[in-house]
């Protein structure tokens, strides 16, 4: 059976980590968020696939190669639109040359398990849909069952308290095709493959449901998202120090070291981490659970970074706290860059996309920085503050708001001298 991963999206409410790349190219414990979902492909010997790409497609391109990495063989169909998952699903139309086909989106983070129900279910069935039990399903597509089968999907449905939420893995047969000719735009002016199966339902097409277990599925569409895949990523690593060490470093496995890292004197590594190739953390560094140092990374002298990823060549050089963070590639934060991840009424963090506010869930969370950002020394940034690539933070600023693309932020400051009585006496 032949696998179409979608992967041609733009992934704006990613912002602002995926104004630069796509979506699918963010790191997750030392390789992309696609990998991972190549690799749990290549897990259920489905090696065949057919990647749609479009936003920054060279990128893809460069980064996944042939696919042999994560064990499968790459196919690259370009969607010229992005008017939708249906529209990208036919995309692969001439491609498929079995009855059968598996489809799934490519920015989930997902386990094995949860595509082979997935498949087990479509021996019986000719289209099959993957399910999870969520409570507040109401940022997803909803579907109605008599038993196991698809009576009714609902996209994003209000005051549901809990319900059968689509996961974005499908088994589907050539005759979806003709009901993709077929498929209206949906509010949102878009082709969805979710319309497609409604579609299909109302014609008559018997269409199954595949229960997956909820800790083998997860949906990474927002920023603070690909902190929780990070940490399911990590809960899987093995402890393997091939790096350099130096002595009076403390390290609490696991701990991946690549080769060419170095951990200097008397920094203390707490495992779950992963260190990148060329990186160089310390002196006198601290590295808590659940974080990911991606490659040619420098964390310096009495840093404290926890919970967080750091992209490619971004620097930390001393005396700066990062918690629960995400910062981009090629950053340079200042001495005493301060990332806030707590509310003083420890309230969750709430983030406004495309106009409307979300709430994260989280009571704890830092920035979430784009590329070749620049903070001055003693900047602090306030939780849940988002800051676009490019920008430039000055020294001593507190900020407390999201920082667009390319913007400047600096501290205009006062100063008043007065000469004291006693200098006057002389």
């Amino acid at each position: 059976m032949k696998a179409v991963v979608l992967a041609a999206g733009e992934g704006s409410r990613m912002w602002p980590l995926a104004e630069t790349r796509p979506k699918h190219l963010l790191p997750i414990a030392g390789k992309p968020l696609i990998g991972h979902v190549l690799s749990a492909l290549a897990a259920t010997s489905i090696t065949d696939v057919l990647l749609v790409v479009g936003f920054r497609e060279e990128m893809m391109h460069a980064a996944l190669g042939a696919g042999t990495s994560y064990g499968v063989h790459l196919q690259y169909l370009n969607q010229t639109k992005w008017t939708g998952t249906a529209s990208a699903v036919n995309v692969a139309r001439e491609d498929v040359d079995e009855e059968q086909f598996l489809v799934l989106n490519g920015d989930l983070m997902l386990e094995p398990r949860a595509i082979k129900a997935v498949v087990d279910k479509a021996r019986d069935y000719s289209t099959v849909i993957g399910l999870i039990k969520m409570d507040a399903p109401s940022e997803y597509g909803v579907v109605d069952l008599a038993g196991d089968r698809a009576l009714r999907i609902s996209e994003k449905p209000r005051g549901r308290r809990e319900g059968w939420v689509n996961t974005g893995i499908y088994v589907l047969s050539k005759e979806s095709f003709r009901a993709i000719e077929r498929t209206k735009p949906s509010k949102r002016g878009e082709y969805e493959i979710t319309s497609t199966l409604q579609l299909m339902i109302e014609q008559g097409v018997d269409v199954r449901s595949a229960e997956i277990n909820a800790d083998d599925w997860m949906d990474v569409g927002r920023p603070w998202e690909l902190l929780s895949a990070n940490e399911r990523a990590l809960l899987k690593l093995h402890h393997n120090l091939k790096g350099t060490v130096e002595s009076g470093v403390i390290v609490k496995e696991p701990v991946w070291l690549e080769e060419s890292a170095t951990v200097r004197s008397g920094s203390r590594i707490e495992g779950p981490v992963y260190v990148g190739r060329n990186s160089v953390v310390g002196p006198n560094a601290r590295i808590r659970a659940h974080t990911s140092i991606e490659d040619g990374v420098h964390v310096g002298a009495n840093c404290d970074v926890k919970n967080s990823i750091i992209m490619r060549q971004t620097k930390v050089p001393h005396l700066s706290y990062v918690g629960d963070s995400i910062v981009g590639e090629e950053c340079n934060l200042g001495a005493g860059t301060i990332t806030a991840n707590l509310r003083f009424d420890e309230k969750t963090i709430k983030i406004a996309i495309k106009g409307r506010t979300v709430d994260t869930k989280r009571k704890k969370l830092g920035v979430m920085m784009g590329d070749r950002v620049k903070t001055g020394i003693h900047t602090s940034i306030m939780p849940g503050v988002r800051i676009g690539s490019g920008s430039l933070i000055g020294a001593g600023a507190l900020v407390n708001s999201d920082v667009g693309s390319g913007e400047s932020l600096i501290v205009k400051q006062s100063f008043i001298r007065r000469v004291s009585k006693l200098n006057r006496s002389h």
